[in-house]
């Protein structure tokens, strides 16, 4: 017999749906068989699966734990699934976690053998017992937003199931505000507004840009508004830009900046290979310098994850004044 207590993130669902989580590889028939015979009961009392579960309610599973290992997913293996790393802990509170994602991390998995922030932050909540692994069984904390592997910056996970859905629901309603810093090439002058069609191919992971809408293609626009502006010797200036995000699709940022005549530095698919090589050569930039600087949120709070080493120390290097307009 093994017994399990339904927490904050289990509550508010029916109880056949959280067997179905804690059973993965059970069938339904099963289940509900366990039911009628009170193999399975809550809060001592038998039960047909269509219970709203309360938190604190107690469920017995009355198998052999042979059975219970036969039909459930089982606990990850955590040292493996969910290694612990430093994060860079930007904000944190019972439902959400914020972090500063460094250049190279993957957001999410792109294969079933890669550890991505996801995993990281699991194993940061494992590590100050804010997670269990019998938890894991039916609710796994997840990143509401992603960046690019190349893209560094804020970064924001639900830890509770409120505060997954909530994330969520505000990020797909555009109530919250994205802002990324970058360097691009040239001299980018007064605010702009940036739009058009984005489509993407899903097998070289490219976008292209239209100024008119296509079968498949998805509306973009974004905003920007120059920060500074740099002198680079015979590759003429560089801008730091802020760009706003007015909609959200992959790798628009770059393309649209692209178009503009002003492709961000260390960018590899979409940006300028000479002035690439020579932020790499003068500057040792190995990456694309385009960071997920703040966001706002309807509520007035607002998060700002600092600019990563290599954008700082590229911003000490360069010999900042005022570019005559």
């Amino acid at each position: 017999m093994q017994s399990f207590q339904i927490g904050s993130n289990e509550k508010d669902q029916r109880f056949d749906k959280y067997l179905k989580k804690l059973l993965q590889k059970a069938p339904g028939s099963f289940i509900y068989k366990m039911l009628r015979k009170k193999n399975i009961t809550l809060n001592g009392k038998k039960a047909d699966g269509s219970e709203k579960l309360k938190q604190g309610d107690e469920v017995k599973l009355f198998l052999s734990d042979e059975t219970i290992q036969k039909f459930s997913k089982g606990a990850p293996d955590v040292s493996a699934c969910y290694p612990y790393t430093p994060l860079e802990v930007i904000y944190e509170d019972k439902d959400i976690l914020a972090i500063n994602k460094p250049v190279g991390m993957l957001s999410q998995k792109a294969g079933s053998g890669d550890i991505s922030a996801n995993e990281y932050i699991i194993g940061y909540l494992l590590k100050e017992q804010e997670l269990t692994e019998q938890d894991l069984l039916t609710f796994r904390p997840s990143v509401c937003n992603r960046l690019d592997r190349n893209t560094s910056g804020l970064l924001v996970a639900g830890k509770s199931l409120r505060g997954l859905q909530d994330m969520a629901k505000q990020l797909n309603s555009r109530l919250v505000e994205k802002y990324y810093r970058c360097f691009v090439k040239g001299k980018a002058q007064g605010a702009q507004a940036l739009e058009g069609w984005l489509s993407k191919d899903g097998e070289s992971n490219q976008v292209t840009l239209s100024r008119q809408e296509s079968p498949g293609s998805k509306y973009i626009k974004i905003t920007y508004v120059p920060v500074e502006h740099y002198r680079l010797g015979e590759q003429g200036v560089a801008t730091l830009l802020e760009v706003q995000l007015i909609t959200g699709r992959s790798h628009q940022i770059r393309v649209q900046l692209a178009a503009a005549g002003h492709p961000v530095i260390g960018d590899q698919k979409y940006g300028d290979r000479a002035a690439n090589e020579w932020f790499a050569r003068k500057l040792h930039v190995r990456s694309q310098l385009l960071h997920a600087y703040r966001m706002k949120f309807p509520d007035g709070k607002e998060l700002i994850a600092p600019l990563n080493g290599e954008f700082q120390r590229v911003i000490r290097s360069l010999e900042k004044h005022n570019v005559p307009s």
